[in-house]
């Protein structure tokens, strides 16, 4: 059995990590509601670029094919490449394997060569490990991140499908549901299939220059907003998941604390009356 120092010991330490867990469990819920309301601030913005982009693809069918915009024509897929948004720091509790688990599960469906374009160190350091072909990295993504920061993503991605390099490209992300779940998502980013949205059919728009003008700008706009968009949930996925984890390891280490202390009482009763029957024996000795 331990002694009462080592248990003494152990009790310290237990409290000093509870300490630091504690601390962190406050820094990330502080920054969590920064990057939730950053994700949410951003959705209505994406989501409205889709309703805009809904509406101009309701002339796609009719466009000449040669003149079809690049981002738009589909071929046959001879390779993918996968966009992977995983954290870039530990101790948030599942996230990056889940999020790694379904990049894998996905690039094995595929059934293609699969490239990946990894955004935070966890998923660039588990394929790396699994020595699979890493196009890109980016992990010096700041907490909150602004748009400019992931328009070389969108580069790398629109220029690889424009030289023929890859011919589908799919973005692996967690997705913010609420503070206890994250849940991993997978979207589509090229070739750009427009949603079809039943509020856009009824309204015939006029724009200007022309409608396949807008729809080459907008096409590269959004494929960037959807990176952005994504790069925000996934922040947002991680400061939720760090607090959580982070709560919960502080009430382990409470439960530990206390299952130490009656440890140490138990111990510390024993020795006493160890003691004492030594003393009433020694007293009992010197009568006799």
């Amino acid at each position: 059995m331990a002694t009462l120092r080592q248990i003494k010991r152990r009790i310290r330490s237990v409290q000093s990590t509870a300490k630091i867990t504690k601390a962190m469990e406050l820094v990330a819920a502080s920054k969590m509601r920064r990057a939730q309301q950053r994700a949410l601030a951003g959705r209505p913005y994406a989501e409205r670029l889709t309703w805009v982009l809904a509406d101009l693809a309701e002339t796609v069918p009719q466009m000449d094919p040669d003149t079809l915009h690049p981002l738009l024509r589909r071929r046959e897929p001879k390779a993918a490449a996968l966009v992977i948004i995983s954290p870039s720091r530990g101790l948030c509790g599942g996230l990056p394997a889940n999020v790694n688990r379904r990049a894998s599960a996905l690039a094995l469906e595929l059934g293609v060569p699969v490239g990946f374009v990894a955004v935070g160190r966890k998923g660039r350091d588990f394929f790396r490990r699994a020595r699979a072909p890493i196009r890109a990295e980016f992990t010096e993504m700041a907490d909150y991140p602004d748009y400019q920061e992931v328009l070389p993503i969108a580069r790398v991605v629109i220029d690889d499908y424009l030289a023929g390099e890859v011919d589908e490209v799919l973005l692996v992300y967690p997705y913010f549901v609420n503070t206890m779940t994250q849940e991993p998502r997978v979207k589509q980013l090229l070739p750009v299939e427009p949603p079809t949205e039943a509020a856009t059919q009824a309204v015939d728009y006029l724009y200007e220059p022309s409608r396949e003008q807008v729809l080459a700008e907008l096409l590269p706009r959004y494929i960037e907003m959807q990176i952005y968009e994504a790069v925000l949930e996934g922040i947002a996925s991680e400061q939720s998941a760090r607090m959580v984890a982070m709560r919960n390891a502080t009430d382990a280490a409470n439960d530990m604390i206390q299952d130490l202390t009656l440890t140490y009482n138990k111990a510390r009763q024993e020795q006493i009356t160890r003691e004492l029957l030594d003393i009433v024996g020694g007293v009992e000795g010197m009568k006799a």
